[in-house]
Parts: structure tokens; C-alpha cells; sequence
């Protein structure tokens, strides 16, 4: 066992985890990074579209409040103002912080930052790189970190926070190659571990990231988890080959003029959205989709067709040059010839821990939290390019306030009984023999979400879902873990499944509670939206479920918001 003693622990090595441990290295104080995934390979290298910021580069008129009011409309107003003002007041900053590390955004002739436009942006405010904005941010934040000295561990699983009486102290966690346990002491913990969209059967996140790890984490120190019933499916994710199934499919496709079919050879988008058709928003491309399934008009994969057969072969491959490359490579499928099956996939958890809205400090002392695990910004429908903004932003803002509370003095005080509960829960999970797998328990909430708490639910489907999860809890208590000369992946495998099993039930009992059609919140049986309900829900870990209310935004920021044109728009 190794013991680290820190003023700073981060959990999670993407951009917001980095962008706080560089921001405690700045304030003079002891930070360490711990991570799953080696650090150039965090989920944050799968984003491709880019990052919000109004800049005004391209269209002045562009501003800070219209920023603020794209995210909340969009957001249908369950966004918390003070977070999204937070947002749109410093991604401008945090923009010019990366390219002055050597990200490489594309730029105008004249020098300025390239901005493009996103779904539902009224001004061009997205900076990009190519389609490898989120690989170029990542990586020039590891060269900062690396600058500043910051210490940091790969391949590190955690498994429990360690809270006191006033607190958290720290964390215990196991190496995944040799199994050796780590006892980190921190007067701060940061958790950035991402959210909860591969507890559905097609998501867009690859194995064994974004199982729910910081909501498990954090419901197990004592700390509230908000709007898990918020989650943004996108309208289309590979359908085969099955070890494929979920992976994006960019809407760059529909941009470049693609058209979704059915079964049948409709184009089915005329009647859902006759005016923007495949150029709709996402929650509406992904209902029909979605609907078209269902009802029996999709491939007997389970899926639509998405066509650009009728662009010029050329054109295809210099637009679409990934898409064009990923299809050969993991479907030997030609997209100038043949159509794409594609169907919704679980993209971004827009709910998380519940955060205070000035600092992101969670209700446990101690214990903050940042990127896409925080809950508060993005409502019921996250605006295309904010994701980059929200993690950079706030892991620079959290980094300075968790710096500054590490500087004024000795955290939590330690309570020895629970660091040795936390590494005998390990020994107990390697001690049992059982008859399950960890594997096969992981696909059946993945299964149980998608069947039950998928792009449309009903209260019927999740009383269902719930019950159907406490027998799969229960066939998780006999899951046999057996490390080998492979590593201890076993042992991961069984703490992913236990982070969906509290994922899937905070989220289907969110799910139930919201008796409204909302953004990406789609209720079959309740299929209006119910200004009543314009309040976040919170879920703790005893099961209680309680209404928040969302404070009302500036009268300049509402002025600014409403529906726009989508001609000449880039989808979301």
C-alpha cells in the first residue's frame, strides 16, 4: 500500500480535471491528478466540434448576455442563471489561456480566431479545430500541467471517498495493472470524472468511461445528484457492428446534406420537422428516429438510414473524411454507395452532482466538482459548444477556490476507521467467489435503460425498470472477481457495475418524478410541457427525491432569447 499526502486531489485527467490541477499549481498549491485512462486519452479527445466563447471575431455583434440566453433557452430554462453567467463571463479568457499553450484553433487569414456557428446560436461563437477541437484542448492542457510540474498517476481506479465527520480527507484507490492500493490524504477533493451515458445499450462513450464513477463517488460521501433524468441522446450512433454499436456518427453528415430514410425509403423528416427537416435540433432528430423504430419502420437492426449516396463520391470523402474512414474501417461499409444504419445513442449526462452555483462545492465539505459530472448549466438540452467551455471554465474556477480553502489551513481532520473500512471493502470484493459476472450484469442495465428509460419513457416502463434493477443489485452482491497476471479489471468491472446500478436508479426515479415532455426529456404518457415543473430535481442516496427551485434570469438575457432561423446554421 502507498500512502500520498496533497493539498489538492483531482479525480478525473480530462480537461476539467487538468484545468483545475493547473489552476492549484498556479495558486502555489500541492495538487495531484489521478485518472483511469492515460492522460493524452481522456474522453475529452472524442469532442470534435468545438468551444464556445463570444469572442465577437466574426459576427461583433455577439455578446455575453446573448451567450447566456442560447444556453438557457435552449437549455428550456431548468439551467441555473448564476452558472451559465459564470460560463459566458469567462470562456473568453479560457479560450485565449489555450491557444497561448499551443492549442492550434483555426484562424482567419488576418490572424483572428475562426468562429463557425452551432444549432440554436444566434451569433458565430464557436473556435474549433477541424474536427479534433476536444484532442488539440486536451493535449495542450498536459503540456500546461506538465509546465507547472503537476504530479498525477495513470491507470488509478478509485473506490471510495474518505469522509470524516466535518468532511472529505481523501480517497482510496487501487492500480489496475498490479492492484496496489494508494491512500491519498488531501485538504481538497475535486471530482472530474465525467458522467453516466454508457449505462445506456448504445452510447458514445467507449468502454468502461463514463459508468457513473463520480455519482457513485459522490452519492456515497453524502452529497446530492440533480437532474440524472436530463440526458442528451444523440440522433445518430453506429448500429453495427455490435462492439461499435453507439459510436457517433458527426452531425457534420446531416450538414453536408445527408438525409435520414426508413425502412420504407421515406424521408420521414418532413413530417416531424418540415420545415429544417435533418437540420432540426437534436432532442427532435433523436424522437424520430427514435420514433421510426418503434413503430416499425426501421431496419431490422433496429436502426434508420442515413444517406448521402447522392453527394458527389468526392465531395464525401474530402468533407467527411472520419466518417468516410470510420464506416471502411469498422463496418466495411462504402457511404458513397450505401447507406449508413444508424439510431440514437446516449451522448452527455446534463444533470450531475449538485454544486453550489458560485463556488461548484458540493454539499459535503471539502468535496467540489467540475465538467461534465457537475449538474446546473445545461438544463434539458445542452447547447452545442458549451460542454469544452463548462470544463475548462469551471476546473479553472474550482482549481482557485479548492487552492484557496487548501491555503487557509489543514482540511477535514482524518478518521482512521474510515480509511480501513474503505480498504476492506476492496479485500470483500476480492474475497467473494460467486456465480455472476461483472460483464453480463453491466449489459443488463444497459439494456434495462434503454428499454425502459430511452429517448422516450412512461411511468409504466420505469416502475418496471426499477424493479427489474433491484434484481440485478441483488445478482451483484454474488459477483466473483479474479485478478491475474491481466490486471485488475475484474475488480473495476464490479465497481463500474455498482456506479450504473445507482446511475440507472437515480435516473429512471428522476425519470418518473418528472411528469412533463422537456428538451431530451421525453415522456410518452405526459406529453406536453408543464411550465409548473420549470424547477431541478434532486435524488440522495437513501431514495428521497426533492424540488429545487431555479432562480428567474437577468431581463436582458430573456429579452435576448427565442427561436432561430436555421438557414446557414451548423447543426448542434
Amino acid at each position: 500500500m502507498r500512502q500520498h499526502r496533497t493539498g489538492v486531489l483531482v479525480i478525473g485527467a480530462g480537461a476539467a480535471g487538468l484545468r483545475t490541477a493547473i489552476a492549484c499549481a498556479d495558486a502555489g498549491v500541492q495538487v495531484l491528478v489521478v485518472g483511469k485512462r492515460a492522460r493524452t486519452d481522456a474522453h475529452t479527445v472524442l469532442a470534435a466540434g468545438g468551444i464556445n466563447a463570444a469572442l465577437g471575431t466574426m459576427d461583433p455583434q455577439d455578446d455575453d448576455a446573448q451567450h447566456a440566453a442560447d444556453t438557457l433557452h435552449e437549455g428550456y430554462w431548468l439551467g441555473h442563471p448564476e452558472i451559465v453567467q459564470q460560463l459566458v463571463e469567462h470562456s473568453p479568457r479560457a479560450v485565449d489561456e489555450l491557444a497561448g499553450w499551443g492549442a492550434r484553433f483555426h484562424r482567419e487569414d488576418d490572424g483572428r480566431l475562426s468562429q463557425r456557428f452551432f444549432g440554436a446560436h444566434r451569433w458565430r461563437r464557436t473556435c474549433f479545430a477541424g474536427d479534433y477541437t476536444g484532442r488539440e484542448i486536451q493535449h495542450a492542457l498536459v503540456r500546461a500541467a506538465k509546465a507547472r510540474a503537476v504530479d498525477w498517476v495513470d491507470g488509478l481506479y478509485v473506490s471510495r471517498l474518505l469522509v470524516g465527520p466535518d468532511g472529505v480527507f481523501g480517497a482510496v484507490a487501487f492500480d489496475l495493472e498490479d492492484g496496489e492500493r494508494h491512500v491519498i490524504y488531501a485538504d481538497q477533493v475535486v471530482l472530474a470524472a465525467g458522467g453516466h451515458t454508457r449505462a445506456w445499450r448504445r452510447s458514445s462513450s467507449r468502454r468502461d468511461e463514463n459508468c457513473g464513477d463520480a455519482f457513485r463517488l459522490a452519492a456515497l460521501a453524502g452529497a446530492r445528484l440533480q437532474d440524472m433524468e436530463l440526458v442528451q441522446f444523440h440522433p445518430t450512433g453506429m448500429v453495427d457492428p455490435e462492439y461499435a454499436s453507439g459510436t457517433l456518427v458527426t452531425e457534420a453528415v446531416r450538414g453536408e446534406g445527408g438525409i435520414l430514410r426508413n425502412v420504407e425509403g421515406e424521408r420521414y423528416m418532413e413530417r416531424y420537422d418540415p420545415v429544417r427537416k435533418e437540420l432540426s435540433t437534436r432532442d427532435r432528430v433523436a424522437l424520430a428516429n427514435y420514433t421510426e423504430i418503434l413503430e416499425g419502420r426501421g431496419t431490422p437492426g433496429g436502426g434508420v438510414l442515413l444517406d448521402v449516396t447522392h453527394l458527389d463520391p468526392a465531395l464525401v470523402r474530402e468533407r467527411l473524411p472520419r466518417m468516410y474512414r470510420q464506416f471502411l474501417d469498422l463496418s466495411m461499409l462504402d457511404i458513397t454507395r450505401q447507406p449508413m444504419e444508424v439510431a440514437p445513442t446516449a451522448h452527455y449526462s446534463m444533470g450531475g452532482v449538485l454544486v453550489d452555483p458560485a463556488t461548484h462545492e458540493t454539499d459535503v465539505p471539502g468535496l467540489w466538482c467540475c465538467g461534465e459530472a457537475a449538474a446546473g448549466l445545461h438544463g434539458a438540452n445542452r447547447l452545442g459548444g458549451n460542454s469544452l467551455a463548462e470544463c475548462v471554465v469551471f476546473g479553472r474556477l474550482v482549481g482557485e477556490h479548492a487552492a484557496q480553502r487548501a491555503l487557509e489551513g489543514a482540511g477535514p481532520a482524518r478518521d482512521r476507521g474510515e480509511t480501513t473500512a474503505a480498504l476492506e471493502e476492496l479485500d470483500d470484493a476480492l474475497a467473494v467467489r460467486g456465480s455472476e459476472f461483472a460483464r453480463p450484469l453491466q449489459r443488463a442495465v444497459r439494456d434495462l435503460l434503454w428499454e425502459r428509460c430511452g429517448v422516450v419513457r412512461d411511468e409504466a416502463g420505469l416502475d418496471a425498470g426499477l424493479r427489474e434493477l433491484d434484481g440485478i443489485e441483488e445478482a451483484a452482491a454474488d459477483v466473483q472477481v479474479s485478478p491475474d497476471l491481466a490486471g485488475y479489471d475484474d475488480l473495476a468491472h464490479l465497481l463500474d457495475l455498482r456506479a450504473l446500478i445507482l446511475s440507472a436508479r437515480s435516473t429512471m426515479a428522476l425519470a418518473r418524478e418528472r411528469r412533463e415532455s422537456r428538451g431530451a426529456h421525453q415522456r410518452a404518457d405526459h406529453p406536453d410541457t408543464d411550465p409548473g415543473q420549470q424547477h431541478n430535481l434532486t435524488w440522495t442516496l437513501d431514495g428521497t427525491v426533492d424540488v429545487r427551485a431555479i432562480p428567474e434570469a437577468d431581463a436582458v438575457v430573456r429579452e435576448k432569447a427565442g427561436d432561430l432561423d436555421v438557414a446557414g446554421r451548423l447543426l448542434e
